[in-house]
């Protein structure tokens, strides 16, 4: 589905990327570990449209999409659920939501698809009416993800999903991104927290200073001497 090719980045003359590539099929989840400043988040925001490439190229589909915009991108089915959450603080719950929804124009599935984010997330449904910044870190996460499934994504890119977030709510959410999947959305997992990334997915990269340094399938890299020791705390 989603094919990266020697991919390079750089803010400014600094290399965050340096030759990534990377495939992502059309079921299952893919993740990217790493520690901070390996190019986690830039893969994903290059992706998605939010950094430009210096060299390589990403094809969605068949098709070359580097040099889209980001909601052109969007458009052909790809959402980024970014690090940090980013809610409207000022807006409802279901306003956030609806915002997902801008770029369509079916009506009556953007309605079977908001009760389709309430079946995931059925605290959001309680709080629809709620202002997001009245929401804990967790119940924001939830409006994120669904705000990126509100654009009828054909894939989800997810950044740090469980960061801040407390035990219970990070196994909420393992959930809730494994029920995603098994409506046929694959997901591409950025995470700090390896092991939970591990469990998730079925293919995993390592990335190290802006490098695929390891790949393979998770349950392999998960007994993979150098992944232990630097990221499973082994």
């Amino acid at each position: 589905m989603l094919e990266i090719r020697d991919l390079h980045v750089h803010y400014h003359k600094v290399a965050a990327l340096k030759g990534v590539s990377l495939n992502v099929p059309s079921g299952g989840i893919v993740t990217i570990i790493g520690a901070n400043g390996a190019g986690k988040s830039t893969t994903l925001r290059s992706i998605s449209g939010l950094v430009r490439p210096s060299k390589g190229e990403i094809h969605f589909e068949g098709e070359r999409v580097d040099h889209l915009a980001p909601e052109q991108i969007v458009a052909r089915g790809i959402a980024h659920v970014p690090e940090g959450r980013r809610v409207f603080p000022d807006l409802s719950v279901e306003e956030n939501l609806r915002i997902g929804a801008f770029l369509r124009s079916d009506k009556e599935k953007i309605e079977t698809d908001i009760e389709e984010v309430f079946h995931h997330f059925p605290r959001l449904k309680e709080r629809r009416t709620q202002w997001a910044r009245t929401l804990s870190g967790g119940e924001q996460q939830m409006v994120a993800i669904g705000r990126a499934l509100m654009s009828g994504p054909k894939l989800l890119l997810l950044d740090e999903p469980s960061m801040g977030l407390s035990p219970v709510m990070v196994q909420e959410l393992s959930r809730v991104i494994v029920a995603i999947v098994e409506t046929g959305v694959p997901v591409v997992l950025v995470e700090q927290n390896a092991n939970l990334a591990l469990r998730l997915a079925s293919y995993a990269y390592v990335l190290e200073v802006g490098s695929v340094a390891v790949e393979g399938a998770a349950s392999e890299l998960r007994a993979n001497d150098h992944v232990r020791r630097a990221y499973l705390g082994a």
